[in-house]
């Protein structure tokens, strides 16, 4: 397969600016809008219903909207006949007092009324706990790439892998802000399974430019890292493609439960693949990395010059 030859690092300039501005958009959106919490970080209710037949979701989703509770995420639960019905934490009003209006709602205009299997309600101190468990997930699993990289690379390395990550993190965050899209605990999965994707992605790149700079001794460093993203390009695109695919199918075909969850997978491997480009390697160049800092001493004696 012939190999691309495009100025990556030439442009890197535009890219730090375009990152830069997504950046900056998400920043101010998180200030002003925030998230939109789930109800779990936020409490709220689960009600558990059944039918003696499989229920269809998509019309229990419409009768719960025209009931007035169109913030209820309904999902199957064990069975397609076993329906979970989660509403976000209203104030003033009882667990027993909303199952009743959820029972009198769904059961309004149907010939087979749902059973009512339990109410459970989840305290906002639980929401506050899932949170602060997140955050503190996202920040050891940071601290855990900083050094690893460090180890396996150089510091300079190590910390534009974790600019990178950041980035992608920090953009799709602001994603679910900007456009309030609904933020519980598998988006939060999906957010620290991009962490790993980005950071894979990263050290493919990583890794072909310490090869060429052992190999490629008198190449000017932004020259190596052009050839390396090169390189490695056509392996980058055919797997965030192969990932795109799987995650479009979820999207389309998983139903709401996964709805968000495969949406962030989508941006952040979007923003991965582009931070594993565009940003990891330009922020090592910026911070002073060059062949010096990867070589393997050589021997006396030894050829130096350029590998063809």
């Amino acid at each position: 397969m012939k190999t691309t030859n495009i100025n990556f690092i030439g442009n890197r300039n535009i890219a730090m600016a375009f990152s830069g501005l997504l950046m900056v958009i998400a920043i101010v959106s998180f200030f002003t809008k925030g998230l939109l919490m789930g109800i779990d970080f936020t409490g709220g209710t689960l009600i558990e219903v059944g039918y003696s037949q499989p229920a269809d979701l998509t019309v229990l989703r419409n009768t719960l909207d025209e009931g007035g509770f169109n913030d209820a995420t309904v999902q199957n639960f064990g069975t397609s006949k076993d329906v979970l019905i989660r509403l976000k934490l209203q104030e003033g009003v009882s667990s027993a007092d909303l199952s009743a209006k959820v029972l009198d709602a769904i059961n309004k205009n149907t010939a087979e009324p749902a059973k009512l299997r339990r109410v459970e309600f989840v305290g906002p101190q639980v929401g506050d706990d899932l949170a602060q468990d997140g955050f503190l997930a996202l920040l050891y699993s940071s601290i855990g790439i900083l050094v690893y990289v460090a180890w396996r690379f150089e510091w300079k390395f190590s910390t534009g892998s974790i600019i990178a990550t950041l980035h992608d993190v920090v953009v799709t965050l602001g994603v679910f802000s900007v456009f309030q899209l609904e933020f519980d605990l598998t988006v939060l999965a999906a957010i620290l399974a991009l962490i790993g994707y980005s950071l894979n992605d990263t050290i493919v790149v990583y890794d072909r430019i310490r090869e060429n700079f052992r190999l490629l001794r008198k190449t000017s460093t932004e020259d190596i890292m052009n050839i390396s993203i090169n390189e490695t390009l056509s392996r980058t695109i055919m797997t965030s493609l192969t990932v795109i695919l799987v995650l479009v199918s979820l999207f389309f075909l998983g139903g709401e439960v996964i709805h968000n969850f495969s949406l962030a997978l989508l941006f952040g491997v979007f923003f991965g693949t582009y931070s594993s480009i565009f940003i990891a390697s330009p922020m090592a160049l910026i911070l002073g990395i060059s062949p010096e800092d990867l070589l393997i001493p050589v021997k006396e004696g030894a050829d130096i010059d350029n590998t063809p």
